[in-house]
C-alpha cells in the first residue's frame, strides 16, 4: 500500500510544481508535456524500488519509450499550435486550472497501477504473458504514433485547414491514435498478469479499464465526435467518411 500512496503523493507534487507556472504565464506548453513527464519520472522510481528483475526493467522502460514518444510529440505539437482551445476560458482561472492538474496527477496514477502492482512484487519472472503483453504493447505504440504522426502532417498543410483526416490509418479508423493508446496499456497489464493474484489482479486491471473507459465514455471519442459532428455533421463527405470508416476497430467497430 506504501508504494501506491507515494505514487499517488509523487504525482500530485510534480504537477502542482508544474502547474504553478502553467498558470502565472498562462501557457499550455506544460500542460500534456508534465503528463508524459510525471509518467517518465514515476517508472524510473517505480523501476529503482523495486527489486529490478528483467519484468521490472521491461515495464518501466515500455512506459518510458511510451512516455517519451508522447512528450515529445506533444512538445512539438504545441509549439505548432501555440495554444490549446480545451484550456480557452480555464487557464485563465485557478480552481478550474487547478482542478485539471490535480486530475491529471491523479489519472497518472491510476494508469500506473499495474506497473506498481507488478513492482511491489519482489520474486517476478517472464513467461508467455508476458510475451503477448509486450506484443500487444508494441503493436498499440506502433499504431498511436504512426496515426499522430499522420494526424500531424496533415495538419500542418494549409490546405487542409478546417477539414477532416481521412488517409492512412484514419482511413481504416477515425481514431487509431486512441486504438493505439488503450492497446499500450493492456498490453503492458497482459504483460504482468502471469505475476499478479487476488486482489491485485483487480487492482492491476484498473488501469487498462480506466484508461479505456475515459477514452470511450468520457474526454476522448466522445467529445471528438461531438466536435466533428459540429464542424462538419451537415458535410455529405464527411457523412459519407463516418458511416464507412470504424469509430475505433477497423472492420469490427
Amino acid at each position: 500500500m506504501e508504494i501506491y500512496l507515494y505514487i499517488l503523493g509523487s504525482s500530485l507534487v510534480l504537477n502542482l510544481v508544474m502547474f504553478v507556472p502553467a498558470y502565472i504565464y498562462k501557457t499550455d506548453k506544460l500542460t500534456d508535456i508534465s503528463y508524459a513527464l510525471t509518467f517518465i519520472l514515476l517508472a524510473i522510481f517505480g523501476f529503482v524500488s523495486s527489486s529490478r528483475s528483467l519484468l521490472h526493467g521491461i515495464v518501466a522502460s515500455c512506459i518510458v519509450l511510451w512516455g517519451g514518444r508522447l512528450g515529445t510529440f506533444l512538445f512539438i505539437r504545441i509549439h505548432f499550435m501555440k495554444r490549446d482551445r480545451r484550456f480557452d476560458g480555464m487557464r485563465e482561472h485557478f480552481f478550474p486550472f487547478l482542478r485539471f492538474w490535480i486530475l491529471q496527477a491523479v489519472t497518472v496514477a491510476v494508469v500506473l497501477l499495474s506497473a506498481v502492482t507488478v513492482w511491489s512484487q519482489d520474486m517476478v519472472s517472464l513467461d508467455w504473458f508476458s510475451a503477448v503483453g509486450i506484443a500487444i504493447y508494441l503493436a498499440g505504440l506502433l499504431i498511436e504514433a504512426t496515426a499522430d504522426y499522420q494526424k500531424f502532417i496533415f495538419n500542418k498543410n494549409p490546405q487542409n485547414r478546417d477539414t477532416w483526416i481521412s488517409s492512412g490509418l484514419w482511413s481504416l479508423s477515425r481514431h487509431p491514435n486512441y486504438l493505439g493508446e488503450m492497446l499500450v496499456w493492456i498490453g503492458l497489464y497482459v504483460a504482468v498478469i502471469g505475476q499478479l493474484s487476488g486482489w491485485q489482479l483487480i487492482v492491476g486491471a484498473l488501469s487498462p479499464l480506466f484508461i479505456v473507459g475515459m477514452l470511450l465514455f468520457v474526454s476522448g471519442i466522445p467529445l471528438l465526435e461531438k466536435s466533428a459532428d459540429k464542424k462538419w455533421g451537415k458535410a455529405k463527405d464527411y457523412q459519407r467518411y463516418k458511416n464507412q470508416t470504424a469509430t475505433l476497430i477497423p472492420g469490427i467497430w
